[in-house]
C-alpha cells in the first residue's frame, strides 16, 4: 500500500466502513430479536424491510427520478424496470390472492375505489415528489445512505399525511367507484394476461419513443451498466414485496407508517384523537410503533439502506442544503403527505403495490401521478433544482 501514488489510490474501490457494518448488523439482529415479542412475523418483516433498503440502495431504483429522466430526456431504463417489476409482482402476487389464505392466514390486495379524490391526490403526489426530491420509499433509503437533507422532506411528508387524515371526510363524499379488481372482475388468469399485455405493450411503446432520442434507452443492459442494476432492483422489489404479502397478509406499504408516526407524536402534544374522524377508536394509537408492519418496515429500509451504503464503503454524510432547497422540500414533502394519504398510497402502495393486485386504481393513479409529475417538473427551476 505504501507504494502506491496518491493518484492511484483514487482508482481503488472504497472499502467497507466496518464500525458501521457492525453497528448496523446489531441493530438488525437486537431489533429481530426484540420484536419478536409482536410475533415472529414482526421480526421477519423488519428483516426484509432492511433487504428492500439494500436492494433500493445498490440499484439506485427510483420513482421520482425515472419519471423525471422520461419526460426531460426520454430516457426509458428506469420506466423498464419498474414494468418489469409490475410483470413479475403480477405473476406472483395472482396465485396468492385468488386463494385468499396462505398458510392459514387471510391475505387482502392493496384495494381502493377509482374516485376524484385519489385522481387528485396522486397528482399531488407527482408535484410534490418533484420537489420534495424523492418518493416515498426513495426519501426512506436515500436518508439511510446518507442523504440527510431529505430528513427534511420525511419530516414534512409526516405532517402531510396526517393533515390528510384530519380531512378524510371532506373528500368521502366526492364521486367514486366500488373497488374494481380486475382478478375478481375477469378471472385471475385473464386479469394477468392483460395486465402482462398492457404492460408490453406500454414497453413497446417506451421503445419507439425513445429509441432515436436516447439510444442508451434502447440498448440491452449490460452487467455493468445502469439498466442491469435497475432491472435486477425491480425484480428484487417484486420478489420482497411478494414475500411481504404472504408474511404480513398485506402488501408493501409506506405512508401510513409516516401518518401514525406523527399522530403519535400529537397526542403526546394533547392532540385528542376522538376530536377526528378517521381516528376516533383507532386501536393503532394505543399500540405500540412496533406493533405496526408499515412503521417496522421503514425502520427497516433505513438501516438496510445504511448498511448497504456501508458495505459499499460509500457512506457519506450529504448535508449540503440552500435556502430554496429547504423551501422545495417543506412544499414538496407537505404536498406529498397530503396527496399520498388521499390517494390511498405512495408510488408503492397505490401505484406497485395495487397493480400487482389488478386494482385498477393504481393504473388511474400513475397516470394522474405522471401529469403532476410534468408539472412538478415545471416548477424545479423555480427552486433552483436541476
Amino acid at each position: 500500500m505504501d507504494n502506491i501514488l496518491p493518484s492511484e489510490s483514487r482508482l481503488l474501490p472504497p472499502k467497507p466502513q466496518k464500525l458501521i457494518v457492525a453497528i448496523a448488523i446489531f441493530f438488525f439482529t437486537a431489533g429481530s430479536v426484540l420484536l419478536s415479542e409482536y410475533g415472529w412475523r414482526q421480526s421477519v418483516l423488519f428483516l426484509i424491510g432492511g433487504l428492500l433498503g439494500i436492494s433500493l440502495y445498490h440499484s439506485s431504483f427510483g420513482f421520482a427520478s425515472a419519471y423525471r429522466k422520461l419526460l426531460l430526456n426520454r430516457d426509458a431504463r428506469g420506466i423498464y424496470a419498474q414494468l418489469l417489476m409490475l410483470a413479475i409482482a403480477t405473476v406472483l402476487f395472482a396465485p396468492v390472492l385468488a386463494a385468499g389464505k396462505v398458510f392459514g392466514q387471510e391475505v387482502t390486495g392493496a384495494i381502493a375505489p377509482v374516485g376524484i379524490s385519489g385522481a387528485i391526490g396522486a397528482f399531488i403526489f407527482g408535484i410534490g415528489m418533484q420537489l420534495g426530491g424523492a418518493c416515498g420509499c426513495g426519501t426512506l433509503y436515500t436518508i439511510g445512505g446518507g442523504s440527510y437533507t431529505m430528513i427534511i422532506t420525511l419530516l414534512t411528508f409526516c405532517l402531510g399525511a396526517f393533515w390528510a387524515s384530519l380531512t378524510r371526510h371532506l373528500w368521502a363524499s366526492l364521486p367514486k367507484t366500488e373497488p374494481i379488481v380486475l382478478g375478481e372482475t375477469l378471472g385471475w388468469t385473464g386479469a394477468v394476461v392483460l395486465q402482462l399485455g398492457i404492460l408490453l405493450l406500454l414497453a413497446g411503446l417506451l421503445w419507439l419513443w425513445s429509441k432515436n432520442s436516447n439510444p442508451a434507452s434502447a440498448e440491452p443492459p449490460s452487467p455493468t451498466g445502469l439498466g442491469f442494476l435497475l432491472f435486477t432492483g425491480g425484480i428484487a422489489l417484486a420478489v420482497l414485496n411478494w414475500l411481504t404479502l404472504i408474511i404480513s397478509g398485506e402488501p408493501w406499504r409506506i405512508t401510513w407508517g409516516f401518518a401514525l408516526w406523527t399522530a403519535k407524536i400529537a397526542t403526546v402534544l394533547g392532540w385528542n384523537p376522538s376530536t377526528s374522524q378517521f381516528w376516533d377508536g383507532d386501536t393503532a394509537l394505543s399500540d405500540s410503533v412496533f406493533a405496526d408492519v408499515t412503521s417496522v418496515m421503514n425502520l427497516g429500509i433505513i438501516l438496510g439502506a445504511l448498511l448497504a451504503a456501508a458495505l459499499a464503503g460509500k457512506l457519506t454524510p450529504q448535508t449540503q442544503v440552500s435556502p430554496s432547497k429547504i423551501l422545495a422540500q417543506v412544499i414538496g414533502g407537505l404536498i406529498m403527505g397530503y396527496g399520498a394519504f388521499t390517494a390511498f398510497g405512495c408510488n408503492v402502495s397505490a401505484f406497485f403495490s395495487a397493480i400487482a393486485s389488478t386494482s385498477l386504481h393504481g393504473w388511474v393513479w400513475i397516470i394522474c401521478a405522471l401529469l403532476g409529475t410534468a408539472i412538478g417538473i415545471k416548477l424545479r427551476p423555480l427552486f433552483h433544482l436541476s
